[in-house]
């Protein structure tokens, strides 16, 4: 896919999450060609990638269309992460090196300006640092495929969270006990704390999801 279709791709994908273009919308590709100013190609592999997520469908005689986002499937997914996410996070506790700590402490310490400034951007970049950094701890690279794929589907309902309140200090403080449990050695703190992090993460999105379904009805 090249670099315009992806972006296109996300671009329709927090659209479609956020209620832009509702279930049933149609998704046209002169339409949308001339919306964005690019060719109908980059459209086509963006609507393409689209699908393989589930996010549009193709109706007979009406072509794509945004689909209705299965709450109970999307449940499953972000419970595969959930755990996926903490066993990461138990092995990162018992198998970090002690640079690797010291960098996800130095991660862990930015975030805490960041989160203070109210500085959003920054702190989503750094959020991403700080769990690639447990990710790359674990040191097993089928379960870091396995949550980056997971993570790659997911990502568009994550986006969803940025209406949740005091969303920066809340996840801040769950990091904090990560933190604390890896560099502790404590695999099943690591994994608690992280587990933990990620069902609030997991219950925010369902709610969001759930209640957009419902003014659409």
């Amino acid at each position: 896919m090249s670099t315009i279709s992806s972006k296109l791709s996300k671009l329709l994908a927090a659209q479609i999450v956020d209620g832009t273009y509702p279930p049933g919308a149609k998704l046209e590709e002169r339409v949308l060609a001339e919306k964005f100013d690019v060719s109908r190609t980059p459209i086509r592999e963006a609507l393409r990638e689209l699908g393989s997520k589930g996010l549009v469908e193709v109706v007979p005689r009406r072509g794509v269309v945004v689909a209705r986002i299965g709450v109970g499937e999307l449940a499953k997914l972000l419970e595969a992460d959930c755990e996926l996410e903490a066993l990461c996070a138990r092995r990162a506790a018992e198998c970090m090196t002690a640079m690797e700590k010291k960098e996800l402490e130095f991660i862990f310490e930015q975030s805490a300006i960041l989160s203070r400034d109210g500085d959003t951007e920054a702190y989503l970049a750094n959020n991403r640092q700080f769990h690639n950094l447990i990710l790359v701890g674990a040191h097993n690279d089928v379960l870091t495929g396995m949550v980056a794929d997971l993570r790659e589907r997911l990502a568009p309902f994550r986006q969803a969270q940025s209406q949740v309140d005091d969303r920066l200090q809340i996840s801040h403080d769950d990091h904090a006990a990560i933190v604390q449990a890896i560099l502790a050695g404590d695999c099943e703190g690591a994994y608690n704390a992280t587990r933990s992090h990620h069902a609030r993460l997991g219950n925010s999105v369902l709610r969001l999801i759930r209640s957009r379904q419902d003014v659409a009805a």
